[in-house]
């Protein structure tokens, strides 16, 4: 009679069983949250010093940590006499109109680089990087001369109109990136269609183009908000934003100094979250730039 007893058919006795997709997928998990609690804390490291001076009362070498406490320099940075607040809206609204007029400006030029090509492009591509090549404090001496000529020295409109000389440049780069990867075609189809030019814009080309000028902006605020030199030479001393604030205090009261480098700190970090779903994933406009 036949033997109809069947082998096993798991590994062999000189097979070595495979991990578990589940254990790989554990430690692929647990490597990532790793790495990114690792960056959080390199960009929150910086920020906790800042935290200890703007309580501390008392803080002498060797200490480590303040001797004595205080909520002086809090009291001090919303107090209404010195209208920390005042400047700090005042740095806003410095930064936003000279985001939307980087986005107004950018967005085209960034168009014609990406798409066209045409005689002189390289020069106009030196021209527009020339801004951050150069050194700030030689580029703005010279404008300097000619704000005094026209009368916008000491004025907000001065300091906004000087904040675009970094600020473009980015924003222009960022939007040449996005439009090199676009496809025309779907505007041509559209217009097909009969959809008018400004319908084509808003329903076709702002939807594609959308994480990229979100990341310029985001570039352009940042920029715009931590400027110092500009906005002195420019400002006069009499357009007061929060940079000069704070360096006023360096030196003077480094609790102060402290309070006002947290607040200072505070509005970056909040453009930078409500942004970060357009730096990384699907809708990346940076490294994926132009997923469109």
């Amino acid at each position: 009679m036949a033997d109809t007893r069947t082998e096993p058919t798991g590994a062999g006795a000189g097979d070595v069983a495979p991990e578990a997709p589940e254990r790989r997928f554990s430690w692929r998990i647990t490597g990532r949250w790793v790495g990114i609690t690792g960056l959080l804390a390199l960009l929150v490291a910086p920020i906790v010093p800042l935290f200890i001076w703007s309580i501390s009362f008392r803080w002498f070498y060797p200490a480590i940590l303040p001797t004595e406490y205080s909520a002086r320099a809090w009291t001090e940075v919303i107090t209404p006499h010195n209208d920390v607040l005042g400047v700090a809206w005042n740095t806003a609204l410095i930064a936003l109109v000279v985001t939307v007029f980087s986005i107004l400006l950018g967005v085209p030029a960034g168009r014609a680089l990406g798409l066209y090509e045409f005689r002189g492009k390289r020069l106009v591509e030196w021209m527009i990087l020339a801004p951050i090549i150069v050194p700030g404090l030689a580029v703005v001496l010279g404008i300097h001369v000619l704000f005094i000529r026209a009368g916008l020295s000491n004025s907000i409109p001065g300091v906004i109109l000087v904040h675009l000389v970094p600020t473009l440049p980015y924003m222009t780069l960022v939007m040449s990136g996005v439009f090199a990867n676009y496809d025309t075609d779907f505007e041509l189809q559209a217009r097909s269609l009969g959809a008018s030019r400004w319908a084509t814009q808003l329903h076709i080309t702002l939807p594609a183009i959308f994480p990229g000028v979100v990341v310029g902006a985001l570039f352009a605020f940042i920029i715009s908000w931590s400027q110092y030199v500009l906005t002195l030479l420019i400002g006069g001393g009499q357009v007061q934003t929060l940079p000069l604030l704070l360096f006023g205090f360096v030196r003077s009261d480094p609790a102060i100094a402290g309070a006002l480098s947290v607040v200072f700190i505070l509005p970056a970090v909040l453009v930078l979250l409500l942004s970060s779903r357009y730096l990384s994933g699907d809708n990346a406009a940076v490294g994926g730039i132009g997923n469109i």
